[in-house]
């Protein structure tokens, strides 16, 4: 079932799990969340993440040298499903899934109340067993789409997908940037052409400019790197909820902002 976000770009805030432990990351979400992030994404930290760049890769090494397990991130998924409504997608590599087992993944996820799942590095072509089991437990399967995705091939991710669509807005891998890729619009609107389901764009979102122009072209934003450093230079638990709860009210703002320059006037 699509997501439904009602403020665009609504904001989608991506924390890696167990970084530094579980129980600041629970913290850091839930003020996220009171802040006004509207869909979080759990990183499942794992120890090749290829697809992300310098701070959420040393986000995951000191998340495994915690301890953090995907039982553990499954356990934290339970944890906020009883403070908020809020959905909770799961977002890992392929690897950590396999080791638990498809079916037992599936069933674990649902009854701790997740929403979704987004797998980096699993293909729609290689999907059809993930997404069955998914399927069958009310699980959307979000697929990631990018820069270099022909229109053909956007068309076949497309139809994989459920919930929204996860648009990378340029090649390369994770990381805050100063700017939107020049293509992005023209990229947005290919994508808009194969599907019907909202558009995340996401992979470099940092500034307040970035969710304003977004407002035009996307459902939802994704926040992550920038949220990761956040965390990564708090020195407390507190220091953490409140630096990542400043950055996501910054970033709302602009959200709003861009929103109301966008309505028509009377």
């Amino acid at each position: 079932m699509p997501f439904h976000f009602e403020d665009k770009p609504a904001l989608v805030a991506y924390v890696t799990c167990g970084d530094p432990d579980i129980a600041t990351t629970r913290e850091v979400i839930l003020a996220a969340i009171e802040a006004g992030a509207r869909v979080i994404e759990l990183g499942v930290p794992f120890s090749d993440p290829v697809a992300d760049g310098p701070v959420i890769q040393r986000a995951s090494e000191r998340a495994l040298r915690a301890g953090a397990t995907l039982a553990g991130v499954l356990a934290l998924v339970k944890s906020l499903r009883a403070k908020t409504e809020v959905p909770l997608v799961l977002f890992s590599y392929f690897n950590p899934v396999l080791q638990m087992g498809l079916e037992k993944f599936g069933g674990a996820a649902k009854a701790a109340g997740a929403d979704g799942v987004l797998i980096t590095d699993l293909t729609p072509e290689e999907a059809g067993d993930y997404r069955r089991d998914m399927s069958a437990r009310g699980l959307d399967t979000i697929f990631l789409a990018a820069p270099t995705s022909t229109d053909e091939r956007l068309a076949i991710i497309a139809k994989a997908t459920s919930g929204f669509l996860y648009l990378i807005s340029r090649t390369g891998v994770t990381g805050a940037k100063d700017q939107l890729a020049d293509e992005l619009p023209a990229l947005a609107r290919r994508v808009r052409r194969v599907t019907e389901l909202p558009l995340a764009i996401g992979f470099g979102i940092s500034l307040p400019g970035h969710v304003s122009v977004l407002g035009g072209l996307a459902d939802a934003a994704v926040v992550g790197s920038a949220l990761v450093e956040e965390i990564e230079r708090a020195g407390s638990v507190d220091a953490a909820a409140a630096a990542l709860a400043a950055r996501i009210k910054l970033l709302k703002g602009a959200a709003t902002a861009g929103m109301s320059r966008r309505e028509p006037k009377a």
